[in-house]
């Protein structure tokens, strides 16, 4: 096997069962692309090579000895700087958290180590995971590897995270969703990003930006590995109350029925406009798909623009961010990103009465939407507006992820799968709408959608 670490996770994992492959070479072989391509692509705040290292020996003689503990036994993974591992540095993105250890271990760190997964380190993030963009100006912005040439948009928040599973440095990876942030980089790096429900995987022990609308999820090669990960992190956690009470998602009884007679709803007409004419190309090309595979596409009318709800989802953010960060906001001392820092003190302006009248508003937002979507098992839309953009074009006063940030706002789940690429060969995606805690749709859908392409097989030229 030429690079282990170009298989997806489900390959790897039936390898090591087999025998024909042992998690120190999967790692070493990891270890070794990142040593190789991390100077340009800068994925990793940091990198645990001589942990990595013993976890692999140790995984590599537990399974010959036949302990191997479970199927993602040796597997490794990167995890987002957010996510807290007591006594390392947790960075959240931020210069003026260079040196902050964390006290206490994020759950999903634990319920990873349990599964025998190997973390291959920490990956960079915009500052306090406050941009879709994926540029962080004191910790260095990650290169998306489908263009060698131009320094192009990682997509972020998790922009490490992307990078570093597209590139094939690890083969699945954590990131955080909060406005898009899983799906943006995911999209943009040619991956499948689940965005899951709130309450579905716990934030305990990941940095917040916005307590009410965070959720961690994967990035992964394709929406096997997506649902497989997704397992692993789900369920309820006594250091969470809003994971408590939900029944756990069971995704693989109906992950490979198809998509004949579900109702899918169309992106409208009136969302259509400023969306990159590649990028709808794609889109309906892969709504047809579904089409022929026996979806029936219904046209449906939202009560709302998405634009309109991305701005009413970056104003909880906002105050919700300021009330965590305004110290440091406020502090012209503080090394923070000059494209974050106005983000931040955005929330002062916020008044707790526009707050709780934007709670509010979301509330009726999401019977409208119920109300819209009753009879459809989920919505198709582009991911993104337009493919990865030169890192020079970007205006930080907007954002990329307007196609996404409502989906939060309403409390759905989402999935992001890559649908084609543009002329220039960027990767273009395709997201999957369906209700909150209903994953298995949204893994289904995207399950049939792969199994008829092979855009998500495709490698990046940084990759290869």
């Amino acid at each position: 096997m030429s690079s282990p670490a170009l298989l997806p996770v489900h390959r790897l994992s039936a390898e090591i069962e087999a025998g024909r492959l042992s998690p120190v070479d999967l790692v070493e072989d990891c270890l070794g692309r990142t040593e190789r391509l991390e100077p340009k692509l800068h994925a990793y705040v940091s990198v645990y090579a001589a942990e990595a290292r013993l976890a692999a020996e140790a995984a590599d003689k537990a399974i010959r000895a036949g302990h191997r503990i479970g199927p993602l036994h040796g597997i490794p993974i990167a995890v987002k700087d957010l996510v807290e591992i007591e006594g390392k540095v947790a960075t959240g993105g931020s210069a003026a958290w260079k040196q902050r250890v964390a006290t206490r271990t994020a759950t999903l760190y634990r319920k990873l180590i349990a599964a025998g997964m190997i973390v291959l380190g920490k990956t960079h993030t915009v500052e306090f995971a406050y941009g879709a963009w994926g540029t962080n100006q004191h910790l260095g912005t990650p290169w998306n590897p489908w263009d060698p040439a131009v320094h192009r948009a990682p997509g972020g928040s998790s922009s490490g995270t992307g990078v570093a599973v597209g590139a094939r440095l690890a083969p699945w990876g954590i990131g955080t969703d909060t406005g898009g942030s899983v799906r943006v980089p995911a999209a943009w790096n040619g991956l499948t990003g689940l965005k899951t429900t709130i309450g579905r995987i716990s934030t305990h022990g990941v940095l917040p930006l916005s307590g009410t609308l965070d959720t961690p999820g994967p990035i992964a090669r394709c929406v096997e590995d997506a649902a497989t990960l997704f397992c692993v992190l789900q369920g309820a956690d006594p250091l969470d109350a809003r994971t408590l009470g939900h029944t756990d998602c069971d995704p693989w009884p109906t992950l490979r029925r198809g998509v004949k007679g579900l109702r899918l709803g169309r992106f409208p007409g009136t969302e259509r406009v400023g969306v990159d004419a590649e990028v709808l190309a794609a889109y309906d090309i892969a709504v047809d798909r579904l089409a022929a595979m026996g979806a029936d596409i219904v046209d449906v009318a939202l009560p709302f623009r998405c634009h309109d709800l991305g701005h009413a989802t970056g104003r909880i953010i906002s105050a919700e961010a300021y009330a965590m960060l305004a110290g440091l906001a406020e502090d012209a001392s503080a090394p923070l990103d000059e494209a974050v820092r106005p983000r931040v003190l955005a929330g002062a302006a916020i008044s707790s009465r526009d707050y709780l009248n934007a709670l509010a508003e979301r509330d009726r937002l999401k019977q409208a939407y119920a109300a819209a979507t009753r009879d459809l098992d989920a919505v198709l839309t582009p991911t993104m507006m337009t493919p990865a953009m030169p890192i020079a074009s970007i205006d930080q006063s907007g954002s990329p992820a307007m196609l996404a940030r409502w989906i939060n706002l309403l409390e759905l789940c989402a999935l992001a799968v890559p649908c084609g690429f543009s002329a220039g060969g960027l990767p273009l995606s395709l997201q999957i709408v369906c209700r909150g805690y209903d994953e298995a749709m949204a893994l289904r859908i995207g399950w049939a959608y792969q199994n008829a392409t092979d855009w998500h097989e495709r490698i990046p030229p940084m990759a290869a």
